[in-house]
């Protein structure tokens, strides 16, 4: 018996239907989830663009690119950055998809990675480091929270080609 899909606003669960959001992206673009029917979506929160990590993270994900495609999948990075950071960051590393800004946290909290964490002795709010799938049909089918970088775009590739 298949389960029975739903819809959900916020925060959105795993296995549900996602309803349609928009948000502002590079290249003067507007993203808008129901634009990407029949494609699947990778969209990967982080911290703060130019940053070690994030930066390593964009590179891998900017790199494996191709192989994403392959497997009908489109790829957003998206942070707290304004467009002109992320202009900066996506011209910088060169990446082939766009960034989406969330100055006002609004996919942030839709998505649920805001948290505390602890920077230097001190506790600070901030993006928590996440990753989520959605199909071709606009459901949530995975997520990584807490996510490290080392590995972790493999890993999501490795699942984007099981699901074609």
């Amino acid at each position: 018996m298949d389960q029975e899909l739903t819809v959900v606003d916020s925060p959105f669960a795993l296995n549900n239907i996602v309803t349609d959001f928009s948000a502002v992206m590079t290249s003067n673009k507007t993203f808008r989830l129901s634009d990407y029917k029949g494609k699947n979506l990778v969209l990967y929160f982080y911290p703060k663009d130019n940053t070690p990590g994030c930066t390593t993270e964009g590179q891998q994900f900017r790199d494996l690119y191709p192989q994403f495609e392959a497997a009908n999948a489109e790829i957003f990075g998206i942070s707290r950055d304004s467009i002109a950071s992320h202009e900066g960051f996506k011209k910088k590393l060169e990446m082939p998809f766009e960034l989406i800004s969330d100055p006002d946290e609004t996919m942030c909290n839709l998505f649920d990675v805001m948290k505390m964490k602890n920077m230097y002795g001190k506790q600070t709010r901030g993006v928590e480091r996440c990753t989520f799938v959605i199909d071709g049909s606009g459901r949530l089918v995975k997520e990584w929270r807490g996510v490290k970088v080392p590995g972790h775009v493999h890993e999501v590739l490795e699942f984007m080609k099981a699901i074609v």
